[in-house]
């Protein structure tokens, strides 16, 4: 169990852990010599049972609250000291407000100094705490009357903390691993360490993890869990890590250290956001703030999702726009301060860590945010499901929800979807996946009662008619099931109908016979049109009207005006294009290389490459071309 101080200066607070350990978590010369916390300072003690006992001693100086920010989150159980001759003061007041934010359930109340007060003082003081507690997730919580100075109260309040300890339900290490890093330093032999808590997830020695996020790639060394050499570190514990492939400068307090499935750098954040009530006016629309999150911290704006104001006391969704990069996880508890650094204003929860920055209010990401606030995993991707007609990205689920793998893979198999594997996997809900198999077969039978004499339409064109927006290896998949089932057919690059066929007339059927052998000669520079019509001595509109006849059959593909290929040289040509992309480092084709390639001269192997962008082989970046569908058929 991890406790963590809280309380105003001069409190007591780093005393009390003294006596409760023996260790005095004031480790900066300047915090012994001007005698009060400036950092944040741990301390560890055994208990009976033979676990660890872990303390986080904050500061109490408004000054420093970023730093009590940075140590308060991820705490287990919280420590409120209140020095009996003063009573609650400012300090307290905003550490219970960020302690209650945060989510802390368990704590209790270090009553101290009682050396220096009368029994008067003290049930006055016991009165104030008490109002104070109220509405708070630490009101009814125990209260010790305590004494650094003399000792009185400290073995009943150690005996309270090892007992809370016992009942404590263990916090099971799932998800990745991610850790909060508070400290970087240097060890002379052993090189950086980083300390901090553990979020979520297992670490052990040997480990690849990143530091986030920069993304350095790091391997952990060593381990110290709860201050004891270990071979592993998993949630709820307070780690130090000892990196390798890192300098001390290259990881700072506020980085994390984590599973490289999570490393998804964001500057906003979707939130369930809680304005405090003592608050004397509204929150407003992209009001200026600092966030805290972990031991992270940056200054952002607050943008309201659901109103123009946030009533004191009250809660609603909200964007958070930060000014610097975190990675977070749907769940993690943030601390919303004013511009001036000067007073706590809200709390969140995130919801969503990859929110777009358009469209942020609309009904279906207001529908997201609701599928993200559902209590259980199986809920939460039940409901994206059931809002998103395109598919859910299963690796940015399991990302924001901070799942593994294999918890995802136990996750699908509880629900009833369409899971589609591969790069990006992809899950549907039964509806919207019958509803999409609808939209294609609607789709071609209107293309044949419009064109009766064309095929069909190729995978892209059908793509963009029924489901813009869907992944195309999902849409190909799609496809493939519709094939299989019987429910269309496929003729290269067409898609139709069962029994829908068609043919040229007698008379075209010859005349194409005739022509045929033009376009193979050279199939990868075959005439245009009027070269054809020349060549013949034909008229070039029967031979113009011919090509498009046969084109709409499938049986050529017009590459550029009035300049069309047979489909087996298309089909050759694609696969050059597919072995040049995995030739080059970066997957670019060049249209020089391509040219090389296929012995042309550089215009016409610019007007193929621009032939396989608009038919979804290829995407256009700058002046190279990049595989977009590599399944896509000829």
């Amino acid at each position: 169990m991890i406790v963590g101080t809280a309380g105003h200066i001069d409190h007591g607070k780093t005393a009390l852990v003294k006596q409760l350990t023996g260790v005095d978590a004031d480790r900066l010369a300047e915090e012994k010599s001007r005698g009060i916390t400036i950092d944040l300072g741990y301390a560890y003690t055994p208990l009976s049972s033979g676990d660890i006992l872990g303390f986080v001693d904050v500061p109490g100086h408004e000054k420093f609250i970023h730093n009590m920010l940075a140590g308060a989150t991820g705490i287990d159980f919280a420590l409120l000291v209140v020095a009996a001759d003063d009573g609650p003061m400012p300090q307290t007041v905003e550490h219970l407000q960020i302690i209650d934010l945060l989510g802390v359930a368990h704590g209790a109340v270090a009553l101290t100094k009682t050396d220096l007060a009368d029994a008067g003082r003290i049930a006055a003081a016991r009165g104030e705490i008490e109002t104070m507690l109220t509405g708070t997730r630490l009101a009814g919580c125990p209260l010790f009357e305590v004494s650094a100075h003399t000792g009185a109260g400290v073995a009943e309040l150690r005996a309270h903390l090892e007992a809370a300890a016992a009942r404590l339900d263990a916090r099971l290490p799932g998800g990745g691993f991610r850790l909060a890093v508070d400290r970087s330093f240097t060890v002379a032999g052993i090189g950086t360490v980083v300390t901090g808590t553990v979020f979520s997830g297992k670490v052990r020695a040997g480990d690849h993890l990143l530091v986030a996020p920069s993304g350095l790639k790091v391997r952990i060394r060593g381990i110290h869990a709860q201050n004891r050499p270990a071979e592993s570190g998993q949630t709820g514990q307070r780690c130090a890590l000892n990196l390798a492939g890192v300098e001390k400068h290259e990881v700072q307090r506020g980085d994390w250290v984590l599973a490289p499935a999570l490393q998804r750098p964001t500057r906003r954040l979707d939130v369930r956001l809680r304005l405090l009530g003592s608050e004397a006016r509204p929150l407003r629309h992209w009001t200026p703030v600092h966030v805290h999150l972990g031991a992270f911290r940056s200054a952002g704006h607050v943008a309201l999702l659901e109103a123009d104001t946030l009533e004191p006391g009250a809660s609603a969704w909200a964007q958070l726009v930060l000014d610097q990069p975190t990675c977070a996880v749907q769940g993690d508890r943030c601390i919303l301060r004013d511009a001036a650094a000067q007073r706590t204003l809200a709390g969140g929860t995130v919801l969503d860590t990859q929110p777009p920055a358009r469209g942020r209010r609309s009904p279906q990401r207001r529908a997201i945010l609701t599928a993200w606030e559902q209590d259980l995993p199986e809920t939460r991707l039940g409901a994206l499901l059931d809002c998103a007609p395109n598919g859910v990205d299963l690796g940015a689920f399991a990302a924001n929800a901070n799942l593994t793998a294999a918890e995802t893979d136990r996750l699908c198999a509880k629900l009833a979807l369409k899971k589609i594997d591969g790069a990006s996997p992809l899950a549907f809900s039964p509806a919207h996946w019958a509803a999409l198999r609808a939209e294609v077969i609607a789709a071609l039978r209107q293309e044949h009662q419009d064109v009766p004499d064309s095929l069909g339409l190729n995978t892209e064109q059908l793509r963009l008619r029924t489901a813009p927006r869907m992944e195309r290896p999902a849409f190909g998949a799609l496809l493939a099931e519709l094939l299989a089932d019987g429910q269309c057919r496929r003729d290269g690059s067409w898609w139709h109908l069962p029994g829908h066929e068609l043919s040229l007339a007698p008379e075209d059927e010859a005349l194409w016979n005739r022509l045929a052998p033009r376009l193979t000669a050279e199939p990868f520079q075959p005439p245009r049109v009027r070269d054809i019509a020349r060549a013949e001595n034909l008229d070039e509109t029967a031979v113009r009207r011919l090509l498009m006849r046969t084109a709409r059959l499938g049986r050529v593909y017009r590459v550029a005006h009035d300049h069309y290929f047979d489909r087996t040289a298309v089909a050759q040509l694609a696969a050059i294009v597919r072995q040049a992309a995995g030739d080059s480092p970066d997957g670019a084709v060049l249209a020089a290389e391509f040219r090389n390639r296929i012995g042309t001269g550089r215009k016409l192997a610019i007007h193929i490459l621009e032939f396989f962008d608009r038919i979804g082989l290829t995407r256009r970046v700058k002046d190279s071309h990049r595989l977009r569908n590599e399944t896509l058929e000829f």
